[in-house]
């Protein structure tokens, strides 16, 4: 009996562990380093997380949007990976802040030249992107992610208002206001990109110790708190039974 509630404990300890370290649901994601604010410059990383434990992924293709086509796409060197920007002539010009655009990067491919994003791992893929647009709220680009298996996942799905989630959601850039000196030049635009992007590095490792320490204190709480418990039930039980 002793041996039971003992292991009934320990199972619903091992439940509250697994429950609380368990990583949310991840899928190809973008994130502007900093803001992305309306009609500037910014450098955004698309986010690829590996969800296979079998193969690894070795392609990503990104699909970027035609109704706010964007002029000036730079990819930052990725090691172990080759980049191709391909651009397409436009069906019809676009005016954006007074010039005709006819070209735009319509793909970003990302080609694994060893062995890739490995089960376990992700890898960020970042790009100079300019300039955006300042009549729209956000940008959506369409993701492929193709693994060593030869699996492809299309994250192409658009989030719908109202509705849950999509299985496969693509990537969503959400554009901020532009601020009252948000017209720079490229140069300006990318200092300020790279001054964010170290302000970022050395303030975003701090803030997940702090998070991953406050879950395992939380967790050690919990383990702790049963053990005590269980040691109670069976100090209990020894002097009824004495």
């Amino acid at each position: 009996m002793k041996a039971s509630r003992l292991a009934a404990v320990g199972a619903l300890t091992a439940t509250a562990v697994v429950v609380l370290s368990s990583p949310a649901f991840a899928h190809v994601s973008v994130q502007p380093e900093g803001v992305a604010a309306k009609g500037g410059y910014a450098v955004i990383d698309f986010k690829v997380p590996n969800e296979r434990d079998n193969a690894s992924t070795t392609k990503l293709e990104v699909n970027f949007p035609t109704d706010h086509p964007l002029a000036s796409v730079m990819p930052e060197p990725v090691p172990g990976w080759d980049v191709k920007v391909t651009k397409s002539k436009l069906a019809k010009p676009v005016e954006a802040h007074g010039e005709q655009i006819t070209e735009a990067v319509s793909k970003v491919t990302w080609t694994a030249t060893g062995a890739g994003i490995k089960a376990g791992f992700f890898e960020k893929f970042p790009l100079s992107v300019g300039a955006l647009p300042e009549d729209a709220d956000q940008l959506v680009f369409k993701a492929i992610q193709t693994y060593s298996n030869k699996e492809v996942v299309r994250w192409i799905e658009e989030q719908k208002e109202g509705d849950e989630e999509p299985e496969t959601p693509a990537p969503v850039l959400t554009l901020s206001a532009a601020s009252e000196d948000g017209h720079h030049g490229s140069a300006a635009a990318e200092e300020a990109s790279d001054d964010t992007k170290s302000a970022a590095a050395e303030t975003a490792a701090p803030a997940d110790s702090s998070d991953t320490t406050a879950r395992v204190l939380g967790v050690v709480g919990i383990v702790v708190g049963a053990l005590g418990v269980a040691y109670g039930v069976l100090a209990g039980r020894r002097r009824t039974d004495a």
